[in-house]
């Protein structure tokens, strides 16, 4: 069996595929690789703009980023500046959001447990909403909020949707640790809490069915939902959460953000959600995912009698959905991007786990081998964010490209920045 050539559906708006690289953003990744060395996390920064825009012009104003997909001071910016908010969801990313210069109006605190310093600082800075999750929040809002220190809010619900994705993703169903329950009845005592604490102004409601789902239905579903739910309200948002899916291999197909974004203002008119309700979401993969491909060098080759194993030089630190999830990828040879790809191996990393496998089955050119540049498309999301430091493996740069220019937004983790913590 043969592979075809990597899918152009599957890389950056920008790419180009010659005979001998690839270039994104006017840019030679194989040059990218001389220069700064691998793994490296490159991101085609038009494709982030472009992603952000078409949430933007999809949803009302108050659409957010959901930052935890891939965070960094230059990725704050560039939302903000195409008309998103911030969503952040802990202490940590609202740091960082705010020294990266974005104003906290346009940031959107989350989190299920939200420590009391936490809140204070939301509080303090005036972030334009706080999503609050269980009745323990409320208690300590009640003691933060007043005339003086006002706060404005949306109520996390949980719809009882059941969205079709991993089950470690699924955040929509009864038995999740988020949110207050429409059907036992905790969100519409929530909402009685905190229409009673003075200073604090509740705005609608925000529910989230899950993560890389596919199907529109289940989005229009918690919807009517939703849109049920708050009739008598009088509120004037209604956040449909993220979640969207984005194809990660050959033969996956998903919804774009504006058909996202049609069908629920279509199913927000069929209900009849009142016209005054801003309709709102919260995309992250769907903005970043394909915007970047991760590079890697090959290092180990080892036929086995089962298969062949190739190593390259990172592994579960930098993208550890395959292990957490299972989730498939497809890799290419920068420096044969148009080439059949007749060799099948298992790509692994350096990690001291067998279960460190990035591609189970992945199809690459024959002559692929030690010391060639692979890349793996559709890296955006939750590779960096959720990077670690396992056998103390320094995190990769982080590059954006645009019009022919590179920029180095995060750069590569020393083994000094990690010895920094030693006491």
């Amino acid at each position: 069996m043969t592979a075809e050539p990597i899918l152009a559906s599957l890389l950056p708006d920008t790419a180009v595929l010659l005979e001998n690289d690839v270039l994104l953003g006017g840019v030679s990744l194989r040059g990218l690789a001389g220069i700064y060395g691998t793994p490296l996390f490159v991101y085609d920064e038009e494709t982030l703009r472009a992603r952000c825009r078409e949430a933007a012009s999809s949803f009302d104003d108050g659409v957010a980023f959901a930052s935890k997909s891939f965070l960094c001071g230059a990725m704050a910016r560039v939302a903000f500046e195409e008309g998103l908010c911030i969503d952040v969801a802990t202490g940590g990313e609202l740091d960082i959001v705010l020294r990266s210069g974005v104003p906290a109006r346009r940031v959107i605190m989350h989190g299920n447990n939200k420590s009391a310093e936490e809140l204070e600082r939301a509080i303090a800075v005036g972030v334009h909403r706080v999503v609050v999750d269980n009745f323990e929040e409320i208690a300590l809002l009640k003691s933060l909020v007043s005339e003086s220190t006002p706060l404005d809010c949306l109520v996390r619900v949980t719809p009882g949707v059941e969205a079709h994705t991993h089950e470690f993703v699924r955040t929509g169903h009864e038995d999740t640790k988020f949110g207050f329950s429409i059907s036992s009845g905790d969100a519409r005592t929530a909402i009685k809490d905190l229409r009673e604490i003075p200073g604090l102004t509740l705005h609608g409601v925000h529910a989230h069915i899950g993560s890389q789902v596919f199907e529109l239905i289940g989005f229009v579903e918690s919807l009517a939902i939703l849109a049920n739910f708050i009739t008598d309200d009088g509120f004037d948002e209604l956040c449909v959460g993220g979640g969207l899916g984005v194809a990660y291999v050959a033969g996956e197909t998903a919804p774009s953000i504006s058909q996202w974004g049609d069908a629920l203002r279509a199913a927000a008119l069929e209900v009849g959600l009142d016209t005054n309700v801003r309709l709102l979401a919260e995309p992250g993969r769907a903005v970043v995912a394909q915007a970047a491909v991760t590079l890697y060098q090959v290092g180990a080759v080892k036929p086995v009698a089962q298969r062949t194993y190739m190593a390259v030089d990172g592994g579960m630190s930098d993208n550890p959905r395959p292990v957490l999830y299972g989730s498939g990828y497809e890799a290419f040879d920068v420096a044969q991007p148009l080439a059949q790809r007749p060799q099948n191996v298992r790509l692994v990393g350096k990690h001291c786990e067998s279960g460190d496998v990035l591609i189970d089955e992945a199809w690459l050119p024959a002559s692929t081998g030690p010391r060639s540049i692979i890349a793996t498309p559709v890296t955006g999301a939750y590779g960096y964010s959720m990077a670690s430091n396992y056998n103390r493996v320094p995190r990769p740069a982080v590059l954006f490209v645009l019009d022919g220019e590179t920029r180095e937004v995060l750069r590569r983790e020393t083994f000094d920045d990690m010895a920094a913590l030693e006491m």
